[in-house]
């Protein structure tokens, strides 16, 4: 497995990074155990997590990914094996998170939220520390495709440089080795790396932000400045939740998927997201592979990308996430990307 470096940091995580987000509901403990022995026994050594896992995130479920991982840890005696990296949530009006009050990116909830994830992963250290999403009330992502109105800052908005310092603190005491964003746009990495220029806190070195066949926003204004900054692109949703396998076309409804168990994809099903992500399906089957096969290529074959986040439920679709590094991308099928690009653009940002 090929590995590449995170940022600027003296870490190389492999191109596949196995996302957990399903372990507490749809996977069991003993299931997450399973799919973390056969990644790493492919070379994987990238794990992403965060405080609100399992997904949907609810009170009783919340922090149970950490958990399983965490077990994990204990057992198999890997955790120097391993970069971990989970995320501390942005601003939100559930209470179940800080035990009672909403949370916000202030220096109490933060030094709660690493507290309560070190003791669940059983580690004395994060190797990467997110936000998971911005305080600001911004649309969730970060890069919408279109824009009517602009939102004033909150009156009661936490200051990037503020944020900053609680994670530079974290650093000095060795809880967290680097810090990295999710669901952010330029503007807001770009305030990042000023203040940290400026010497308010640690530099950013990785962004996780939505990446694949119908969501390609990140190559609009993210892209140049991750390139430019040394930021590294961890890319989440490579099958834009299920769409892109295949799984879901014509109206498909299978037993046991997070659609049927949940009703929660709604960021794939705007208006003339069917139709674009059926024609990606199309066309991978005419280029003789599967629809996932296919997508997760597709992610793995872009230069600004340092690792794909990878998620399944089943071990078939882990193995078939872990062999999509040995599909080989042409031009041929990058020119056929490209041109139904160009009809249907990014429904789903």
């Amino acid at each position: 497995m090929e590995k590449r470096r995170l940022g600027r940091t003296d870490l190389s995580v492999s191109k596949i990074c196995l996302g957990t987000m399903t372990w507490g509901q749809q996977n069991t403990e003993a299931e997450g155990h399973e799919q973390m022995d056969r990644a790493v026994a492919s070379g994987v050594n990238f794990f992403d997590t965060a405080e609100l896992y399992s997904i949907p995130g609810k009170p009783e479920t919340q922090g149970s990914t950490e958990t399983i991982i965490g077990t994990w840890f204990k057992k198999r005696g890997r955790r120097d094996d391993i970069v971990l990296a989970t995320k501390v949530v942005g601003r939100t009006n559930d209470e179940w998170f800080r035990g009672g009050r909403p949370s916000k990116l202030v220096r109490a909830d933060i030094m709660d939220a690493v507290e309560k994830s070190l003791k669940r992963l059983q580690t004395d250290y994060i190797d990467l520390y997110q936000i998971h999403w911005p305080e600001r009330d911004i649309p969730f992502g970060s890069n919408p495709t279109r824009v009517s109105e602009i939102s004033p800052p909150l009156p009661d908005e936490t200051p990037i440089a503020e944020t900053l310092a609680v994670f530079d603190e974290l650093v000095k005491a060795g809880k967290i080795r680097h810090f990295g964003l999710s669901n952010e746009s330029t503007w807001g990495l770009m305030r990042y790396i000023a203040e940290a220029d400026a010497g308010k806190g640690p530099r950013v070195q990785s962004i996780q932000n939505a990446y694949n066949l119908v969501n390609r926003t990140f190559e609009v204004n993210l892209a140049e400045a991750c390139t430019r900054e040394d930021v590294s692109l961890l890319a989440y949703s490579p099958l834009a939740q299920g769409y892109l396998s295949g799984k879901y076309d014509n109206g498909a409804l299978p037993e046991g998927s997070r659609k049927q168990l949940f009703d929660r994809l709604q960021r794939y099903e705007k208006p003339h997201a069917r139709e674009a992500i059926q024609a990606y399906n199309e066309l991978a089957r005419q280029f003789g592979l599967t629809p996932a096969s296919f997508a997760l290529a597709f992610v793995n074959s872009r230069p600004f990308l340092t690792s794909n986040i990878i998620g399944a439920t089943t071990m078939a679709q882990l193995e078939e996430a872990l062999a999509s590094v040995d599909v080989a991308w042409t031009g041929e099928m990058q020119e056929a990307v490209d041109d139904l690009h160009q009809k249907v653009g990014n429904p789903c940002p």
